[in-house]
């Protein structure tokens, strides 16, 4: 047996008990404040990770402009261009009129 496929056994295992511990306690004579401890959780969960993605809304800049991206290529590409052009002109002998 792999690792995964044993961690993945150990949650199952895990989850099951959880499950099963928890049908026991709903039988038990507290079964209400286990009910209302679950609702708080589960609602403190999902508005949790509500906030969190507000969060993360609130404080991440916007992205910039499809506009300006493809200026700034187009830019970048005009420099590799004009490099290019160099290193073939550079690059080129200067002495091909010697064979005339």
């Amino acid at each position: 047996m792999s690792r995964d496929q044993a961690i993945g056994a150990v949650l199952m295992a895990g989850s099951l008990a959880g499950i099963a511990i928890y049908g026991w306690l709903l039988t038990s004579p507290y079964y209400l404040v286990i009910l209302q401890i679950t609702a708080f959780v589960a609602v403190a969960g999902v508005l949790g990770i509500l906030a969190w993605i507000g969060y993360t809304l609130a404080t991440t800049p916007p992205p910039k402009p499809i506009e300006e991206i493809e200026k700034e290529i187009e830019e970048e590409l005009r420099k590799l261009e004009e490099e290019a052009k160099k290193e073939q002109a550079s690059q080129q002998p200067s002495g091909e009129s010697k064979g005339q």
